[in-house]
């Protein structure tokens, strides 16, 4: 940051500029003297404390368009290149490019948002400086956005898919003997459909002896398996 700072009569001789209090003049003067090569000051609050100045005397040259002010804190003196002019050699380019990329430059050369210069392609210097969404005061309280953000934050891109719903199990409905001696002849299954039918009408159609079943065409078969394997025990005994 230079030593040496300018301003020009075409700023600070005007109406305007002095129909505002002398704090707030005096504060213009201070920040001006404390910018940096391309006219952002890093801490206006701190500065204007120090020169005896308010919140008010920044909020009044906000809104009186002289300064810029960004989120982060810092703000941008409006006319800089009009009271400020550097050598190449000796320039020094802010550190705040971020903020200095949401800012154009008017025909007449001052600093203006793209947001209102971006309307007609050519920056205007009747253009407020204070209007556009990419600058937010940070001279003014401002409400929370997201407490009415309408917007799910748990968005489907971070979020797992909800389980599919399961088709429904369909309800046991217990076979005829007709159901199973046809289902035996066609699996060629060598049962006596009438005793298997018999057994677990008894029992309540309880697989095992225990649970509820749930497919008789497998007991039919688990039927014929113990009958097979063990045809000298009854069924009521090696099917419990």
């Amino acid at each position: 940051m230079g030593h040496k700072r300018m301003f020009s009569l075409n700023v600070v001789d005007t109406d305007k500029f002095m129909d505002m209090p002398t704090s707030t003049q005096a504060l213009y003067f201070h920040l001006g003297m404390h910018g940096d090569d391309d006219g952002f000051v890093s801490s206006p609050r701190k500065i204007a404390r120090a020169a005896g100045c308010n919140e008010d005397d920044l909020k009044l040259l906000a809104a009186k368009g002289y300064i810029i002010p960004f989120e982060s804190g810092v703000v941008v003196i409006t006319d800089w290149t009009l009271n400020n002019t550097l050598r190449n050699d000796r320039y020094k380019a802010t550190v705040y490019q971020a903020e200095k990329g949401l800012l154009a430059m008017s025909a007449s050369g001052r600093y203006v948002l793209k947001s209102a210069s971006d309307l007609d392609g050519i920056p205007s210097d009747n253009q407020s400086t204070t209007i556009g969404t990419p600058l937010v005061s940070s001279l003014e309280p401002q409400h929370n956005l997201t407490e009415h953000n309408t917007t799910e934050r748990d968005s489907g891109a971070f979020r797992k898919a909800p389980p599919a719903d399961k088709p429904p199990r369909a309800l046991f409905a217990p076979p005829t003997v007709d159901d199973v001696s046809e289902y035996c002849t066609e699996k060629g299954i060598a049962i006596d459909p009438e005793s298997f039918v018999d057994y677990y009408e008894t029992n309540g159609w309880m697989a095992a002896g225990k649970n509820p079943m749930k497919d008789w065409k497998a007991a039919v078969r688990r039927w014929a398996r113990l009958e097979r394997d063990k045809p000298d025990k009854g069924n009521e005994r090696w099917l419990d």
